[in-house]
């Protein structure tokens, strides 16, 4: 075994590092959360190229004391807590001390900084965290961040980089969680020189919706209010006919802080348990107070995570208080149903990726009409080389399960899952020629601001795949072509799921396409609980029994076999 040694303190820095910067948004998030503490009402964030380049941070909070601004830079260094007992009752966003020490060793920091007492700031410049040169500058009071070439001394962590246009887009999420979490401040984000949004900072949660959500989604929201001796819960949540088709638009804040909590999400959408259908998700925008010793915020590097002392006190707390929102917007006014009861460890314990959108399984989009079954072609499947065995369809069970006789068996295959998967192949294969229909009145997609960008800068990749894509103001894409294989009613589903998975992979990579290619599939394939002419099925029976399709794109088997022996046994013939 080797010999232990102490790291050398520049290693051990970027070690540090490490845990709290692991991309642009987490530099943006720590900076934002400082410029909140040192009370600023006016926050500006730019970046270039992502934030890899340039990130510029601005606010018109306290400042720093020119004697202190050295000493911000080391680790360890805070001015929000003093002593073990401040653990028990965190009540600032930062605390840890370490931002922009951890920051400062992968960049190149420069800062300019006045406090209200000091008649001229002080500017000082970094270079992987040594200072470099301090000096007086003449600046308005508040403090000013740059943050240039991150990660250029560490070659390492810049590799796993994504593209300038998925590190933006993680940046302007963060910046709009911060945006959201504090609506009595005005946040502007520049992003490449432009601004991409702009909240009023009027102390109107509703207001604040709107300029970063958009028009639609605050529309579609209900007031949501409750307080108790333990726990308050104000805010908004969706109508149910304004549900959404994935979790992107839930949004929990705990004592003003963004936190993902598979607590809070389950509370939420118990609440909506008898009045959504499957595959639809409740959108909300709810602020949780409870005292600051109910809740650790230490348990996370990135204190993006919180642990609460009794869990079923903000369970019940959410979820009566939007249960009772919805009861005052149903006509239908139904007793409060009792809250399910769970084990909270479990929930707090679930794997993390369960705050990723689950593909929607069960949702039924209207019916199209005038439109013939084609089937797309799939790549090297071809009834000139592969034989298809003798077998006779007998009929269709429940609109979903062709049934037929083969091989001495009653087959029955699922055929919304099989011509799923045709799609999906021909997807993949590069072979999908899909027939784009013109419609005659646009399709208005309202899917919020960051999305709508992301949909803009995709738009030859959705030409590809038979959608005519353009931006519609601020927040909304209006889609003039659609394959003609897709509802209408599938539209916005399909667009909004292609765009949970560019902003989570960041880039039109293969696993991410997987994932679009599933959504896509889901919908331009037959629906399940309508019957089929067998003109539809043949085609589809066929690349079943020639064993060109054995499974779902999900992975699920889409046969079921029952022998004849089997059925003489139930029968007592045998």
């Amino acid at each position: 075994m080797a010999s232990i040694k102490v790291l050398e303190q520049h290693v051990a820095d970027l070690i540090a590092a490490g845990e709290v910067v692991s991309r642009p948004a987490s530099v943006v998030k720590e900076l934002v959360e400082n410029s909140i503490d040192a009370g600023a009402t006016i926050i500006t964030v730019e970046i270039s190229s992502g934030g890899m380049a340039l990130i510029r941070v601005t606010d018109n909070g306290s400042g720093i004391a020119s004697g202190d601004i050295k000493t911000a830079f080391l680790r360890h260094a805070t001015s929000k807590l003093h002593d073990a007992r401040g653990l028990e009752a965190i009540e600032t966003l930062g605390f840890r001390g370490e931002a922009l020490a951890a920051i400062a060793a992968v960049s190149r920091v420069e800062i300019n900084t006045r406090t209200q007492a000091a008649h001229e700031g002080t500017a000082l410049v970094l270079n992987a965290g040594e200072a470099l040169r301090s000096s007086p500058v003449g600046c308005p009071v508040g403090t000013t961040i740059i943050v240039r070439d991150l990660f250029f001394n560490t070659p390492a962590r810049l590799k796993f980089m994504k593209t300038d246009r998925a590190e933006g887009s993680a940046v302007s999420s963060t910046v709009l969680r911060c945006a959201l979490s504090r609506p009595d401040i005005s946040f502007r984000f520049i992003k490449d020189g432009k601004t991409e949004y702009h909240t009023p900072g009027d102390c109107l949660v509703d207001s604040c919706i709107y300029s970063l959500l958009g028009r639609d989604i605050e529309a579609g929201f209900a007031k949501v209010e409750l307080k108790d001796e333990a726990v308050s819960v104000k805010g908004f949540a969706s109508k149910p006919d304004a549900a959404r088709g994935n979790r992107t638009y839930q949004f929990f804040f705990v004592n003003g802080r963004a936190v993902r909590s598979l607590l809070l999400q389950s509370a939420l959408e118990q609440a909506y348990k008898n009045s959504l259908m499957s595959g639809r998700f409740p959108a909300c925008v709810l602020y949780i107070e409870t005292t600051p010793a109910s809740v650790d915020v230490n348990v996370h590097p990135a204190k993006a995570e919180v642990k609460f002392v009794s869990d079923k006190q903000i369970f019940d707390g959410v979820y009566y208080a939007v249960l009772s929102m919805l009861e005052q917007n149903s006509k239908a006014g139904e007793p409060q149903q009792q809250p399910p009861q769970y084990d909270f460890a479990s929930i707090q314990s679930a794997p993390r990726d369960l705050f990723v959108s689950e593909p929607i399984k069960e949702y039924k989009s209207p019916a199209k009409t005038n439109m013939s079954y084609t089937p797309p072609p799939v790549r090297n499947i071809s009834r000139a080389y592969i034989e298809v065995p003798d077998y006779k369809i007998i009929g269709e069970a429940l609109g979903v399960y062709i049934i037929l006789e083969y091989e001495d068996c009653v087959l029955f295959i699922d055929k919304h899952a099989v011509h799923e998967r045709i799609h999906f192949d021909a997807l993949k294969s590069g072979d999908y020629q899909p027939m784009s229909e013109a419609l005659l009145t646009p399709v208005i997609c309202r899917v919020g601001h960051e999305d709508t960008l992301l949909l803009e800068e995709v738009a030859d990749f959705l030409d590809k795949l038979g959608f005519t894509v353009e931006r519609f103001g601020e927040d909304s894409v209006a889609v003039r072509h659609i394959p003609a294989d897709i509802g209408i009613g599938d539209v916005e589903f399909v667009l909004s799921e292609m765009c949970v998975q560019l902003r989570q992979g960041g880039a039109l990579e293969p696993a991410n396409l997987d994932k679009i290619y599933k959504a896509l599939a889901c919908k331009a394939a037959i629906k399940a609980g309508s019957m089929s002419d067998i003109k539809e099925l043949k085609p589809l029976v066929e690349k079943v029994i020639s064993g060109a399709v054995t499974h779902c794109p999900h992975g699920r088997p889409v046969t079921y076999r029952i022998p004849k022996a089997a059925l003489e046994k139930s029968f007592g013939r045998i």
